[in-house]
């Protein structure tokens, strides 16, 4: 269970998340939504511990994660980050190992059972064919599926994921997600994603949370948050939700005349 109560951020002494509190239980997955610059990203980071969060608690089966070392908390959560350069020079096998380092011996030394999960990281994200490829080859899909193999590595209950979709194409986007989805049930881990596109928080979400302001405006099943009203209020435009005719989940669709379409 990752248990995030009453958490604050700052930047400059100035808010940007007020008191969040949300539970986010084994074989869940939670999907942060809301306009750009509401701090989806900021609320990754902040439970990952890259930046310091001002007042609440970040626990984990009772552990407090703020009073752990980074070491120790790369243990209990592992970060996709958005699709980002990556050091062109290393492969794609020896990028995907790094995942390995809260895990390694004294001498820094990778075992058979470390390679052991870079190759069913690898397999699991298509990713078998790049091992020996330098990440400078690739494309911003492929980086970002290296990037979800990498904290596949490190073998943690908790994954956090910014944007995981960024640049990849359609298939990539649904094989990803859909990946996502069966190690969430197989290997009960709780999921925690911000998502920009909300047709993907509705198909894949267990929970989705409206951030608004620098608080959770809404929280619960994708039929509970995504509704007409909450969203025509957070994007400041005309928006329809009718039920998907395969999945039954929301489908969301603006009118391209009025402002930028959420449905792609």
């Amino acid at each position: 269970m990752l248990d995030i109560n009453s958490l604050s951020v700052a930047y400059d002494q100035r808010n940007v998340l007020n008191d969040l509190s949300m539970n986010i239980a084994p074989g869940e997955i939670f999907a942060i939504i809301g306009p750009n610059g509401v701090g989806k990203s900021t609320l990754i980071r902040a439970i990952s511990g890259v930046h310091p969060i001002r007042s609440g608690s970040i626990r984990v089966d009772g552990k407090d994660l703020t009073q752990l070392t980074p070491m120790q908390r790369a243990r209990y959560m592992a970060v996709v980050p958005q699709a980002r350069e990556l050091p062109g020079a290393y492969t794609v096998y020896q990028v995907v190992l790094l995942g390995r380092t809260p895990y390694l011996n004294w001498f820094g030394q990778p075992t058979k059972s470390d390679h052991k999960f870079v190759f069913r990281a690898l397999e699991d994200t298509q990713t078998t064919d790049l091992a020996e490829r330098k990440i400078g080859e690739l494309s911003g899909g492929e980086q970002q599926r290296v990037l979800l193999a990498r904290a596949l590595t490190q073998d943690t209950p908790i994954l956090l994921l910014d944007e995981p979709t960024t640049h990849l194409d359609l298939e990539h986007q649904s094989s990803l997600l859909n990946l996502v989805s069966r190690l969430a049930q197989k290997k009960n881990l709780a999921v925690l994603m911000a998502l920009h596109d909300l047709n993907l928080a509705a198909q894949y979400a267990t929970q989705v949370g409206l951030l608004l302001q620098g608080k959770l405006q809404a929280i619960g099943a994708p039929s509970e948050v995504l509704t007409q009203d909450n969203l025509s209020s957070a994007y400041n435009v005309p928006v329809k939700v009718i039920p998907h005719p395969d999945y039954g989940s929301p489908l969301i669709i603006t009118d391209g005349r009025e402002g930028i379409p959420i449905y792609h």
